[in-house]
């Protein structure tokens, strides 16, 4: 193991020594697994207590040893066996060159926009006034380096899993006993839209809760093509895949059993994950279960109608993104990755009709938290990588909650239903899939993005849906 790789990792945890000596403990616990320590500017060993060696190069990488002159980090610790496994855990920081930014300043600047929409509303797409003002502020007023500082401070790594290399959030609980969790996010969005739940599942203490309440370690990766992932070079890649991947990646972190949560992509990849490794789960929590409708039922209560109605809207005048991206996702692919106004209308578009609000994107979503998760699909180029999910799997999981209920799953589910979402199933339509739900819930406020729109709410249901799975089945 060369000694730059340590000497790189004590730059990503160096940051510490700008922490505050009662936070400096805690980002080194969740950045290196509690299994090293920082003594002056060197990062050097803990004792192995509860873990096992192995356990323990699965969960933070090869280990550090001193580089002579340097007082840090350097090649090859005694007795660390991991240097050069291919299942190493490798840490990650975010770094974007400026030359990044002054360029996608510049295209803003020189953005070619067309004429008014001759529609007083959002019924042709995302109105003229509207995006010019938002890409004004991108170019001159949104601050990614503040977002980059602040995503810094969140554990990150990369594994390769498949061939693929795999970007996640690792938040160890310091609470004993708690639950690992798998989050998956979907798309236009990333692993931002759970960034405000990550603190207040990990430590609730922390965040004014009980830790009572529910504790977690939760990992949340990016979907490959997606964020920091790598991009699939070769078809195959769906939702099933991805699930088999998701199970490796929580093998290499030390986590037999665990929980799955997901919404959007993420809904169907835990259901993936509960058909293929059913013994592996403590539970799936869907956000919301995909199941179809009966069309042939006599007896539809107003809710269930309202939500088919909401579901045949949908697919009149929303579904052409879909359309596009399941068919031609390599052509939409040149726009998204060329032009950032094009990229941010293609994704503000579903943000402003998917999320729950009263006309006014802003009172959910801030300019900022919007603009964060636009500029890492542009910083990281994936407009064509992430749309091609779609080519990959979107017959098969429309084919879900439209027509085709597919596989029956046994584990126990937990379901939460946004007011806002699309679809909705109610729980006897879910039934007929999921045989054993144990938690249902209907939210009062929240759309598609429920842990990025209401964040509070969507740790209490987490929280709910862990305490209703995991009696039913122990760790």
């Amino acid at each position: 193991m060369k000694a730059e790789r340590w000497l790189e990792l004590k730059e990503i945890v160096g940051g510490a020594l700008d922490l505050p000596d009662e936070k400096r403990a805690a980002y080194l616990d969740q950045a290196c697994g509690r299994n090293a320590e920082l003594r002056g500017d060197a990062l050097v060993p803990r004792p192995l207590e509860h873990r096992s060696r192995i356990a323990a190069v699965r969960a933070c990488g090869e280990y550090p040893g001193p580089v002579p002159g340097d007082g840090g980090l350097a090649d090859g610790a005694p007795g660390w066996e991991n240097a050069g496994m291919p299942d190493r855990v490798e840490p990650f920081v975010v770094r974007v060159d400026e030359a990044a930014l002054e360029d996608l300043r510049d295209r803003l600047r020189r953005a070619r926009w067309p004429e008014r929409e001759p529609v007083g509303d959002w019924s042709q797409g995302v109105p003229l006034d509207y995006l010019r003002e938002l890409c004004a502020y991108w170019a001159d007023g949104y601050d990614w380096r503040a977002t980059e500082a602040r995503l810094n401070q969140i554990p990150q790594f990369t594994t390769a899993v498949d061939g693929l290399d795999i970007h996640f959030l690792h938040v160890r609980s310091p609470h004993p006993g708690a639950v690992p969790l798998v989050m998956t996010h979907g798309w236009p969005g990333s692993f931002l839209e759970f960034e405000q739940v990550l603190g207040p599942l990990a430590d609730p203490a922390a965040h004014g809760a009980d830790a009572a309440a529910g504790v977690f370690d939760v990992v949340v990766p990016s979907l490959p093509g997606y964020g920091f992932s790598g991009k699939p070079a070769t078809p195959g890649w769906d939702i099933h895949r991805i699930a088999r991947a998701w199970a490796e990646l929580m093998t290499r972190l030390g986590y037999e059993r665990f929980l799955a949560v997901g919404s959007d992509w993420g809904t169907s990849v835990s259901t993936s994950l509960a058909l293929q490794h059913p013994g592996r789960l403590l539970g799936v929590h869907l956000v919301p279960p995909l199941a179809p409708p009966d069309r042939t039922a006599t007896d539809l209560t107003s809710d269930e109608r309202a939500a088919l109605a909401d579901l045949d809207q949908r697919s009149r005048t929303g579904s052409g993104y879909s359309a596009i991206q399941g068919t031609r996702p390599q052509t939409i692919g040149y726009s998204l990755t060329d032009s950032p106004a094009g990229l941010c209308a293609w994704i503000v578009e579903k943000l402003w009709a998917w999320t729950d609000h009263p006309g006014d994107l802003s009172q959910v979503l801030t300019a900022d938290q919007v603009l964060d998760n636009i500029t890492l699909y542009w910083l990281t180029a994936t407009g064509a990588s992430a749309a091609r999910l779609y080519w990959e799997s979107i017959a098969q999981v429309t084919g879900w909650f439209t027509s085709a209920a597919g596989d029956t799953v046994t584990v126990p589910a937990a379901c939460s239903i946004f007011p806002e979402e699309v679809p909705r199933p109610s729980r006897r339509q879910a039934e007929r899939r999921f045989a054993n739900i144990v938690y249902w819930n209907q939210p009062a406020r929240g759309g598609h993005f429920a842990a990025w729109e209401q964040p509070r709410l969507f740790t209490s249901e987490v929280r709910a849906a862990a305490h209703c799975c995991i009696p039913v089945r122990k760790i």
